[in-house]
C-alpha cells in the first residue's frame, strides 16, 4: 500500500483484517520487555488473528483480497547495477516494497568493499573483549542448504553484524566439509540411477574425478545460498577440509598423536554398512525400534527381510543326548558361533560347565559352556549363544574366556568360505536356509514376535552388521577428561547450560574411536605397511610421504624396505575437529599472522544435535594438538522440523531450499526439484503429496529478511523449532510496513535537512519526542541484551515492537499535525526542525537497530537517510545504538500509557459503531480521579490524533452526559462519550446488551462465592479481601455498561 497522510494508523489497525492478513504474528518473545503500549496493541492484535487467521493459500482469497485492495501495486523495474558497484541511491523510492530489488547487489558491493575482510596484523594482540571470531560449522557438499542451515546462517550473522558493529575486530570464517561417506554414497547412487554403474566399474581415479566435479558444483551452489541470505563471511578466507591446507593439518594430527601413542591398529568390532562395504561412526547409523515381526526393505537384496522374531534352536552336548537351548533375532550368525554362555549361579546349568558343544554345520569346531555374568537368568532359556566375530557384547565375553573370532562375513554382507555349505548366499537368505537345515537336523525348537532395536545405514538404508576388521582408532580417554574439566571449571561454557549433563554423559563414558572408513573419497591415512621384505605380523609407519614412512621403517627394522599406503581413508570427524585452527594454516603457525590474530576462536555455534559428535571432537583435538581451547563459548540452537513437529524428510517433501522461500516457487516446480535428487519413486510419490498438503499454491516470495527474521523470531521454542513457512510469509508484511513507514517519514525532510550529528541536550522537545526517545532508548538496551544473551527472538520483538506499535503508529501519527500546512511562523519552524531531528534518530536507529536481523532491507533505508556527520558509508560499519540515561522517562511513558488505552478504546468504539475511517466525531472523556483529568487535559489533542476523533471535551466528574452520545467504559475510573448523531445503532446495542449480561454474571458469580457456607471462617483474609475488591470493580463496570446501554437507548431515541 502507498501511505497518504492519514491512512498509516487506520492501515495498521486494519491489519488482522484488511490486505495484511497473512502478516506477521509478533514475535513470541514477550520476556524482550516491550513497553504497556506495545504489549496492549499485541494483546489486541492476538485476539483478532485469533478471530480471522491468515488465509494464505486458501483457494480464492488471493482474487478476494486483490479486489478489496484500494491501490494496485504494479512491481517496478528491478535497475541492474554492475557487480560489485554500489547501488544508485538518488533514484526515487518504489511505491511498493520489493524484496527482489532491494537484496540486490548490496552483497557484492560489501564483499567487494572488504567491509568483513579485518586485516590480520591490526587484530593481533587484540583483547579478546575487543574481538569476535567464529568458524561456520561447514556444511555437508552433498548437496543444498535447507532451512536448518539458514537459522545456523541467520543467527551467526546476526552476532557477526552485531559485533561488528559494536566496534569489534570480526570474521566469520566460511567453508564446506567434504562429508565422506555422505558424498561418496550420493555420487555412487546418481553413477547407478544414470548409468547403472558402481565406483568398482570406474575405478579410484576416475570416479575421483567424478566427485570432484559434483564437489565443485554443489561448493557453488552453497556459496551462492549463503550470499542470498546475506552471510557476512570473509570469502577470501574460504576453506574446504580437502584443501591443501586442510590436508596438511590432517595428515600432521595424524602423525602426532600417532607418534603419542593414541592413534593405533587394532582388529575390532565396528558398524559395518554391507552395501557401502565400509564402517560407520555411531552418527551414520539410525537406529529404529521394531515392535514385533516384521518385513523391510534392503538395498542389492530382492526379498524381504524378517526382522523382530527371536528363533530358538538346541546345541547338542557332546557325547550325550542333553542339549541347551538358545536364542538368537540374528540366527545366521550361528555359523559363526564358539560357545554358549550361563550364568555362573544359575543352578540348571552348573553341571553344564566346561562341557563341549557339538556345532551342527561344524563338527569339528571346538565349542564349551562357559558361565559368565552377562547373562540374564530370567530372560529366555537362561543360554546365550556367543559369536565373538559378530556381536559387541559376545567379542568382549569372547576376550575374556580366550575364544576364537570366527567372521562368517564377507565385506558385501555374504556369508565367507569360513560359512560351510551356506558360502556365497546373501546373509539374510542365509537366515532362511540355515533355519531349513536345523529343521532337518531336528535342532529347531521355533521363532516368535519379539521386539527389539536395529541399527541401519543413514546413508544406504542396509541394516548395520558389528564386523570383525582391522581399523585404525584413537584413545580419547585424556583428552575427554581434559574436556570435562574445562567445562566444569567455567573454562569454555556451552550455552544453553542443561546441555552440560549431555557433554558429561558422553565425555565421561567415552569408547575408543574408530578413525578409518573403506572409502575412496576423503583423506588418505598417512599410514604405510611394510610389504617388503614379508613380515610375520604387519608393520605400520607413518609419514608425511612415501619416503619418509619407508625411512622411518628402516631404520627400525634395520634394512630396506617398501612399503605401501593404506587404502583407507579417515573418518569426516577426524578432519572437521581440526577446523577451528587447521583453516588458520596450523600446523605451520610461525610467520602466521591468521593463526596469530584469530585462533583460538571466540565462539562456536551450532545445532545441538552434534554436541558430542563435532563440538567435543574439536575441543578435544584442539587441547591435544595446540594446548588451547579452540574457542571460550558454545551455543546451541534448536532444530528445525515443520509445522507438523517432524523431522525434516526429502521423501516427507518437508526439505527447504531458503532460495524457494526468498525467491518463491509454484507447486509444479516443488515438485520437479524432487526428481533432482536420488529419491526412489515411491518416494518421490509421497513427497509429493507431502507438498501438496502443505503448500497447496506453492511458497510466496517472501525475501531474505523476512526468512533471516522469521527464523530469529523462533529461537525461544526450546530443543525444536516448528517452523511454518506461512508466519514468514506474514514478516514479509513487517518488511513492508518498514519501507512504507520510512519512505512517508522521509518526506518530512525535504531536499535541505543535515541531521546535526546528536541531540542537544537543550533541545525543546514536545510531549511526544520526549516519549518516542525514551521508547527508542529501551529498545536499544534490550536488544543489546537480548543479542549479549543470544536470546534473538527478544530481540526481533524489541525491534518489531518499537518500530510497530510506538514509532508507526503512534510517533508518526502525531507528527502530522506538527507538518500540517504551509507557514513563516518562526516557532512553528523550529518545532518542525526539532521534529525532523527526533524522527531522523528514530528512524536511523531504527535501521541500526534491525541490521542484524535484516540486513538488506535496512542497508537500503539506511543509505536513503539524509546525510550526517556522523552517518558512516555503509550500516554494516555504523555504531550498534547503546541505550542513553538522559533519555528514559517512566514518568512520561506512563502517561502514554493512559492516553493510548483512551484512544484505543475510542478507535474500537468508532469501528464498531460503523463510522467511516475519515470521519472525526466530537468526543468526550470522563475521569473520576483530579489528576488524571489534568493530565488528560494537558493530552487531549494527542489522543484526538492517535484516536482519529474529532475536538475532545474533558467532562468533570459530576458533569451530565453529553447529548447525542454514545457511551463506552475504559476502565471502572474512565469513560467516553462518542457523539452518533445519524448512526444506525441497532448492532452496537446488540454487542453492548451482551457486555452487560457478561457482567452481570461476573458479579453473580463473586457473589455466590462470596456467600458460601464457612467462607468467612475458611476463606484466608488477603483472599476475601482481594474478592471484596474484585467484586467492587466487577459491580462498577456494570453500572457503567448499564449506563452506557441507557445512554445508547438515549442516543438512538434522539435524547
Amino acid at each position: 500500500m502507498v501511505l497518504e497522510l492519514d491512512e498509516l494508523a487506520s492501515g495498521i489497525a486494519r491489519r488482522g483484517a484488511s490486505g495484511a492478513s497473512g502478516g506477521p504474528s509478533a514475535p513470541v518473545a514477550s520476556a524482550a520487555g516491550s513497553s504497556p503500549v506495545a504489549e496492549k496493541k499485541e494483546k489486541e492484535k492476538k485476539e483478532k488473528v485469533a478471530k480471522e487467521k491468515p488465509t494464505w493459500g486458501e483457494p480464492g482469497k488471493g482474487k478476494e483480497k486483490k479486489e478489496k485492495a484500494k491501490t494496485k501495486v504494479v512491481e517496478e523495474e528491478i535497475v541492474q547495477t554492475p557487480h560489485g558497484e554500489k547501488k544508485d541511491m538518488t533514484r526515487a523510492m518504489a511505491q511498493a516494497y520489493n524484496p527482489k530489488a532491494v537484496e540486490s547487489a548490496w552483497d557484492a558491493w560489501w564483499e567487494k568493499r572488504s567491509f568483513f575482510t579485518p586485516d590480520a596484523k591490526a587484530v593481533q594482540g587484540s583483547c579478546e573483549s575487543k574481538r569476535f571470531v567464529m568458524v561456520i560449522p561447514p556444511p555437508n557438499v552433498t548437496g543444498k542448504l535447507h532451512l536448518g542451515h539458514t537459522l545456523t546462517g541467520a543467527i551467526e550473522d546476526a552476532l557477526t553484524r552485531w559485533h561488528r558493529m559494536c566496534g569489534n575486530a570480526t570474521l566469520w570464517l566460511p567453508g564446506v566439509d567434504h562429508a565422506g561417506i555422505a558424498t561418496q554414497s550420493v555420487v555412487e547412487r546418481r553413477l547407478l540411477k544414470e548409468e547403472k554403474l558402481t565406483r568398482h566399474d570406474l575405478g579410484r581415479e576416475a570416479f575421483l574425478k567424478r566427485v570432484w566435479e559434483w564437489k565443485e558444483m554443489n561448493a557453488g551452489h552453497i556459496k551462492k545460498q549463503l550470499q542470498r541470505i546475506a552471510a557476512s563471511v570473509d570469502w577470501t578466507r574460504e576453506r574446504f577440509t580437502m584443501d591443501d591446507r586442510c590436508a596438511r593439518a590432517v595428515e600432521e594430527a595424524f602423525i602426532r598423536f600417532h607418534d603419542q601413542g593414541l592413534i593405533y591398529r587394532d582388529n575390532r568390532l565396528v558398524n559395518w554398512c554391507p552395501y557401502l562395504r565400509t564402517a560407520l561412526s555411531d552418527l551414520e547409523v539410525d537406529h529404529e525400534d521394531i515392535a514385533g515381526k516384521t518385513l523391510v526393505s534392503i538395498p542389492g537384496f530382492d526379498d524381504k527381510v524378517e526382522v523382530g522374531v527371536l528363533c530358538e534352536f538346541k546345541y547338542m552336548i557332546k557325547g550325550t543326548k542333553d542339549a541347551l537351548t538358545v536364542a538368537t533375532t540374528r540366527l545366521e550368525t550361528m555359523l559363526g558361533d564358539t560357545a554358549v554362555a550361563v550364568h555362573p549361579e544359575d543352578e540348571r546349568y552348573k553341571a553344564f560347565h566346561g562341557k563341549e558343544i557339538e556345532h551342527p554345520f561344524f563338527p569339528d569346531r571346538k565349542m564349551v559352556v562357559i558361565a559368565d555374568t552377562m547373562v540374564d537368568k530370567e530372560f529366555g532359556t537362561g543360554c546365550v549363544k556367543i559369536t565373538p566375530a559378530h556381536d559387541h557384547n559376545d567379542f568382549k565375553c569372547g576376550v575374556r574366556h580366550g575364544l576364537k573370532q570366527i567372521n562368517v562375513f564377507s565385506e558385501d554382507g555374504n556369508i565367507n568360505e569360513l560359512g560351510g555349505e551356506f558360502k556365497g548366499q546373501h546373509r539374510f537368505k542365509a537366515r532362511t536356509t540355515v533355519e531349513e537345515a536345523l529343521k532337518k537336523k531336528g535342532l529347531w525348537v521355533g521363532k516368535k514376535s519379539h521386539s527389539m532395536r536395529l541399527g541401519f545405514c543413514s546413508r544406504s538404508k542396509d541394516i548395520i552388521e558389528p564386523y570383525l576388521k582391522p581399523q585404525w582408532w584413537m584413545n580419547c580417554q585424556d583428552l575427554a577428561d581434559r574436556s570435562v574439566k574445562a567445562v566444569r571449571n567455567g573454562e569454555l561454557k556451552i550455552l544453553p547450560e542443561f546441555h552440560h549433563q549431555t557433554w558429561y554423559h558422553w565425555l565421561e563414558n567415552i569408547q575408543e574411536w574408530c578413525i578409518s572408513r573403506q572409502l575412496w573419497w576423503g583423506h588418505r591415512i598417512p599410514a604405510y605397511k611394510v610389504v617388503k621384505p614379508e613380515q610375520k605380523e604387519e608393520k605400520w609407519y607413518t609419514g608425511r610421504s612415501k619416503e619418509e614412512a619407508a625411512a622411518k621403517a628402516a631404520k627400525d627394522l634395520g634394512q630396506k624396505v617398501e612399503v605401501e599406503q593404506d587404502e583407507d581413508v579417515l573418518d569426516t570427524w577426524f578432519s572437521s575437529g581440526l577446523f577451528p585452527f587447521s583453516v588458520f594454516g596450523w600446523p605451520d603457525t610461525e610467520n602466521n599472522d591468521d593463526f596469530k590474530a584469530f585462533f583460538p576462536t571466540s565462539l562456536l555455534e551450532t545445532g545441538h544435535d552434534i554436541l558430542f559428535f563435532w563440538v567435543a571432537r574439536m575441543v578435544m583435538m584442539s587441547l591435544g594438538l595446540t594446548g588451547k581451547l579452540p574457542f571460550h563459548t558454545v551455543y546451541l540452537h534448536a532444530m528445525v522440523r515443520d509445522a507438523h513437529g517432524r523431522k525434516m524428510s526429502k521423501s516427507l517433501g518437508n526439505v527447504i531450499d531458503p532460495l524457494e522461500v526468498i525467491d518463491g516457487i509454484d507447486l509444479e516446480n516443488l515438485h520437479k526439484k524432487l526428481y533432482e535428487g536420488n529419491l526412489p519413486d515411491k518416494e518421490i510419490e509421497k513427497a509429493k503429496k507431502g507438498q501438496a498438503q502443505d503448500y497447496p499454491d506453492g511458497i510466496p516470495e517472501c525475501g531474505a529478511d523476512a526468512l533471516r527474521f522469521g527464523l530469529l523470531a523462533y529461537t525461544l521454542q526450546g530443543r525444536n523449532v516448528n517452523l511454518d513457512i506461512n508466519r514468514v510469509v506474514g514478516y514479509r508484511q513487517f518488511c513492508n510496513k518498514v519501507w512504507q513507514a520510512t519512505r512517508f517519514g522521509l518526506l518530512y525532510f525535504g531536499d535541505d535537512f543535515t541531521f546535526p550529528g546528536a541531540l542537544r541536550p537543550d533541545l525543546p522537545l514536545a510531549w511526544e519526542d520526549r516519549w518516542i526517545i525514551s521508547r527508542l532508548s529501551f529498545c536499544a538496551q534490550k536488544t543489546n541484551e537480548s543479542m549479549e544473551k543470544y536470546e534473538f527472538a527478544n530481540a526481533t520483538t524489541a525491534t518489531y515492537s518499537f518500530f510497530l506499535y510506538e514509532l508507526c503508529d503512534v510517533y508518526l501519527e502525531l507528527l502530522k499535525p506538527r507538518f500540517h500546512g504551509e507557514t513563516t511562523d518562526e516557532n512553528v519552524l523550529k518545532d518542525r526542525d526539532v521534529a525532523r531531528q527526533v524522527l531522523y534518530i528514530c528512524l536511523d536507529w531504527s535501521m541500526r537497530l534491525m541490521h542484524p536481523l535484516l540486513p538488506y532491507l535496512t542497508e537500503e533505508l539506511y543509505q536513503r537517510l539524509p546525510p550526517s556527520p556522523t552517518k558512516c558509508e555503509s550500516i554494516t560499519i555504523a555504531p550498534f545504538p547503546v541505550g542513553v540515561h538522559a533519555w528514559r522517562n517512566e514518568a512520561l511513558e506512563k502517561e502514554m500509557e493512559v492516553t493510548s488505552e483512551i484512544a484505543k478504546q475510542f478507535r474500537s468504539q468508532k469501528t464498531s459503531l460503523g463510522f467511516n475511517p475519515g470521519a472525526r466525531p466530537e468526543a468526550y472523556i470522563r475521569h473520576t480521579e483530579e489528576d488524571s483529568r489534568v493530565q488528560i487535559e494537558k493530552l487531549k489533542s494527542q489522543i484526538s490524533r492517535m484516536a482519529a476523533v474529532g475536538a475532545i471535551q474533558v467532562l468533570k466528574a459530576g458533569a451530565a452526559d453529553p447529548h447525542g452520545t454514545m457511551r463506552d467504559v475504559v476502565n471502572e475510573k474512565c469513560l467516553i462519550y462518542t457523539k452518533v448523531e445519524g448512526l444506525d445503532l441497532s448492532g452496537e446495542k446488540a454487542k453492548l446488551q451482551k457486555k452487560v449480561t457478561s457482567a452481570q454474571k461476573m458479579v453473580e458469580s463473586y457473589k455466590q462465592k462470596m456467600s458460601v457456607e464457612g467462607y468467612e471462617e475458611k476463606v484466608p483474609a488477603n483472599v476475601r479481601e482481594q474478592n471484596s475488591q474484585k467484586m467492587q470493580a466487577s459491580q462498577k463496570e456494570l453500572e457503567e455498561l448499564q449506563r452506557a446501554l441507557q445512554s445508547l437507548e438515549q442516543a438512538m431515541n434522539g435524547k
